[in-house]
């Protein structure tokens, strides 16, 4: 601690742009606080909010403007963008009705339904369903109505037709009817830890059942789920008198038994459990450590008659992937295709990417087999590949439609247009792999939203550095319509700046890495600056996130306007480029993207005089909080301050699935010593020189306490000062205390890197946009 004083102290009297100010006040942080995203996001006007279909063509949306917002409605075949309806007479019946004061663009709902004549609009305002005449513009209390919660029917799964839904009750599957809400069993042998479609495996634990509806609505695809000799997880609650013990199955990387999925289809007419001929599968998918995304299964296709379904097994270490059909009648399953990947196989970046299609026996298949993540067109009878689709040095990163009947393929891209390799753009192309076409051309992040009929896409393109910009075009390309460009004027009147995209050379000299730079809104070029670097190291994903325009990521340009320079950096053996790129480090995960992270850091300060390599901080979450401590322990001498927050600092005691993935099967050397165990930080808290926090949630149920708690142990046994913060009941992400952790975050930052005095106990304030809160 001395010694840290005496090396930081000098530095910051002599150079630091608080040379003056030895002790900040709480207008500097409330200065700093305006730059978060509650109080930034209200100053961006012109904002088209998600599209509502209301027929295959047309679609209404709700944009925010300097007024408040607007309900517009869009009519894709004519090109016509207007208002919804005449909010000014809706605004003055509802004041009227309700006894309470609206004007024209502060409505008190964000969405509405039509009615089925389209004459009159339902829409829910102070606990009460109202429907106003579009005629007339009478508004009266619509007592016929239920008013919608987030609550209805959250834990089950509804069928294509909206007729039935599927939820599990003791461990089985039932039906309920949604018109008379009757109950038929589907299942009767699910006991615990073998029920059906469960999702309690690792760290999700949701009642909501995990299962694919047949496109018939007749069949579900689903699966047994044995964790009956797993092993458990244990938290406890903190409390007055006894807590209360949560436990669940939860696998580690090495554990000789995990949760297996014996796979069924269900006959819902019968009802009558088929059980596919297979052994039982590992809990895993194609991408990653969650078999569903939002309760429907991942890796799986019916045929449009529901008489076969293709799916995908994954192995344990998720280099071998089965590709197989079953007959939904019989349960027989046979091989298609198989492959294997050295490393670790992924079917997709932003969402799983095959295809099975029925009507033509054929399957697209999505490989980095050739270094990049393209598209092949696999013969679904014989398991032939007949062509490869699409080729070259770039990737496809989302399917986004197929069309049999014409054969092209609409997908998003990355990398393959020159500049920012991370910018998203839309293409077709034919599936012999001819007629590729770019349909997006404008540089930038493009986002993509499907008419119903599928002719026609919502465009919304940005840049982190430019405001995004939403249109309607054809499948072609051709622009229909500029439905929205946002309008940052008056955020900029408020003295906001964007982030400073930059790119440098990774460890090895050759590779191009990108991130973005934060800087004081008032930065002094002729004084020297302290840096944060916010981390997050993948390998699933990275520091930066999304090349979208955003008014505020995270904290970075709050804290930059403490003092600091604010960094973000997207290292090797993150996603979204190249097969070798994400493998760079495939089996050593500690290292974290962190030689990257530092190389990059020396060639800003290169470039600008004003970073002071001498004082560098870093601090992430989750991964990057296992990032942080391990960059305090192996480059002591150049971070001089971290906050490791919730870090997985051992992949021994994260759930199974992760490590597996990116570090391989835990294996012992002829020492008996694993490969997990070298990359465990606690083996190295005795490095430590500079100031660490440590930070974790007691009910973290995602990356468990006891990770952090092995560091702690470490620390002190090396006779190591730290310093700690316990959520005692939070979950992984700290829930309402996350304000009180970014407080504490720039205190740390402040008085151990900056060398200046925090005001006392400063409290954030929860900011709501106006536009958002009529009531």
């Amino acid at each position: 601690m001395k010694k840290l004083i005496t090396i930081l102290l000098p530095v910051f009297l002599a150079g630091s742009a608080f040379s003056q100010q030895a002790t900040l006040t709480a207008d500097d942080y409330q200065k700093a606080e305006s730059f978060l995203s509650p109080n930034t996001q209200k100053y961006v006007d012109n904002v088209a909010g998600k599209p509502t279909w209301i027929s295959r063509e047309r679609f209404w949306y709700r944009t925010l403007t300097a007024q408040g917002s607007e309900f517009i409605l869009v009519n894709a075949l004519k090109g016509t963008r207007l208002p919804a309806f005449n909010q000014a007479k809706l605004a003055q019946s509802l004041s009227a009705a309700s006894g309470k004061s609206y004007t024209a663009f502060m409505l008190p709902f964000q969405t509405f339904t039509f009615s089925t004549d389209e004459k009159s609009v339902l829409f829910a305002a102070g606990g009460k369903q109202w429907k106003c005449d579009l005629k007339t513009y009478q508004v009266v209390e619509d007592t016929s109505a239920k008013i919608k919660t987030d609550e209805d029917s959250k834990n089950e799964m509804l069928s294509p037709d909206g007729k039935k839904s599927v939820l599990i009750k003791d461990y089985n599957l039932w039906l309920r009817d949604v018109a008379s809400n009757q109950l038929t069993q589907l299942t009767t042998d699910g006991v615990k830890d073998f029920g059906y479609a469960t999702d309690n495996a690792g760290w999700r634990h949701s009642d909501k059942p995990v299962l694919l509806w047949s496109p018939d609505s007749k069949k579900i695809f689903t699966y047994q789920q044995d964790e009956r000799k797993v092993g458990d997880m244990f938290l406890v609650t903190t409390n007055v008198g006894h807590p209360k013990l949560e436990a669940w199955k939860y696998p580690l990387p090495g554990d000789s038994v995990v949760a297996m999925l014996h796979r069924v289809i269900i006959n819902i007419e019968t009802p009558k459990v088929v059980r596919l001929q297979i052994p039982a599968d590992v809990h895993r998918s194609t991408m990653g450590d969650d078999i569903s995304r939002g309760g429907v299964l991942n890796d799986a296709s019916w045929s449009q008659d529901g008489s076969q379904l293709v799916f995908v097994s994954t192995s344990r270490d998720h280099k071998n992937e089965k590709v197989r059909m079953a007959d939904a009648v019989s349960g027989a399953v046979k091989e298609i295709f198989e492959e294997t990947s050295a490393t670790q196989f992924e079917s997709g970046q932003r969402g799983i990417s095959w295809r099975y299609l029925s009507a033509g026996k054929e399957i697209i298949w999505y490989s980095e087999r050739d270094n990049w993540g393209h598209l092949y067109l696999y013969d679904a009878s014989t398991g032939k590949l007949k062509n490869q689709i699409t080729k070259g040095e770039w990737l496809v990163t989302q399917l986004i439609k197929v069309d049999e009947k014409s054969r092209q393929i609409f997908f998003m891209a990355n990398g393959k247009e020159s500049g920012n390799p991370y910018f998203s753009h839309l293409y077709k192309i034919n599936f012999d792999g001819s007629g590729l076409t770019l349909l997006t051309p404008e540089a930038g992040f493009h986002t993509i939203s499907l008419s119903t009929s599928e002719n026609f896409f919502i465009d919304t393109y940005s840049q982190p550095d430019v405001a995004p910009v939403t249109v309607l075009r054809n499948m072609s390309g051709k622009l229909v319509a500029e439905l929205e460009k946002t309008d940052v004027s008056r955020l900029k009147a408020i003295g906001w700046k964007a982030p400073i995209p930059f790119s440098v050379k990774a460890k090895d000299g050759k590779t191009d890495v990108y991130g973005l730079m934060y800087t004081p809104t008032k930065l002094d070029s002729t004084k020297k600056y302290p840096l944060v670097d916010y981390i997050y190291p993948g390998p699933q994903g990275g520091s930066v996130g999304s090349w979208a325009f955003a008014a505020s990521r995270r904290d970075n340009q709050a804290l930059a306007e403490l003092g600091f320079v604010v960094i973000e950096l997207e290292g090797t053996s993150n996603p979204l480029r190249s097969k070798s790129f994400h493998d760079m480090n495939y089996g050593q995960m500690a290292e974290n993207t962190l030689p990257d992270q530092v190389s990059g850091i020396k060639q800003l300060a290169a470039k600008h005089n004003w970073i002071d390599t001498s004082r560098v901080g870093m601090h992430g979450h989750s991964g990057g909080g296992f990032a942080t401590a391990c960059a305090m322990f192996t480059y002591p001498d150049f971070f001089k301050v971290g906050i490791s927050e919730s870090g997985n600092q051992d992949n021994r005691n994260y759930e199974d699935d992760w490590g597996e993935r990116y570090i391989g099967l835990l294996k012992n050397n002829e020492k008996g010593v694993s490969n997990y165990e070298l990359q465990a930080n606690q083996l190295y808290a005795k490095n430590l020189k500079g100031k660490l926090m440590l930070a974790h949630g007691m009910m973290d149920d995602n990356v468990p306490p006891y990770n952090t708690m092995l560091v702690l142990e470490a620390l002190e046994k090396a006779n190591k000062d730290y310093d700690l913060i316990i959520f005692p009941n939070s979950r992984h992400g700290y829930a309402n205390f996350g304000p009180y952790m970014m407080r504490r975050r720039w205190d740390y930052f402040v008085q151990h890197l900056l060398g200046a005095k925090p005001p006392k106990e400063y409290q954030l304030h929860n900011v709501v946009d106006s536009r958002n809160s009529v009531k």
